[in-house]
């Protein structure tokens, strides 16, 4: 038996494409909104999925909704962006494959979507609104512990 047939396959990752699969931006109350005082209230959902695509190919999104209201609950502007991603994850499976696709793709996809977010708002009219950083591995460890407690509190039937 050769040396190469020995050997475990070497786990390839890496990153094909970068894409915006949908945008948009609402400004619902433009153009009165700019002769208000600008004392936004932000709200940010941020989420991820992932989906396979092709052998070894998969796909993950990156999805920010912001909505920025003023004081009298006036909404300024509504952006929506799934920045999308596609990557090729060869000999990794399981978990490890599960922290690539939650973890490690949508830190390489923030800084896309983080741009394409102030490009919409500053296009829009409004100051520019720069996305803080975000903690990928503590999100996924949150929706995991959430996972399980759901599974725990589910009745078992036999």
């Amino acid at each position: 038996m050769s040396e190469q047939a020995a050997a475990p396959a070497q786990a390839k990752f890496a990153l094909q494409r970068i894409y915006i699969k949908d945008a948009s931006f609402e400004s619902p109350s433009a153009p009165l909104i700019f002769t208000k005082t600008w004392k936004p209230k932000i709200q940010v959902d941020l989420n991820t999925r992932s989906n396979p695509v092709a052998e070894n190919n998969f796909e993950v999104i990156l999805t920010v909704t912001i909505t920025a209201k003023l004081e009298d609950d006036e909404t300024a502007f509504l952006v929506e962006i799934h920045q999308g991603g596609l990557f090729l994850a060869e000999g990794v499976e399981g978990e490890q494959l599960r922290q690539l696709l939650g973890i490690a793709c949508p830190n390489m996809l923030f800084p896309y979507l983080r741009e394409a977010v102030d490009s919409l708002v500053v296009k829009g009219g409004f100051p520019a609104l720069a996305l803080q950083p975000v903690n990928f591995e503590a999100l996924y460890r949150q929706a995991q512990q959430q996972a399980e407690q759901q599974a725990a509190a589910e009745p078992t039937t036999h």
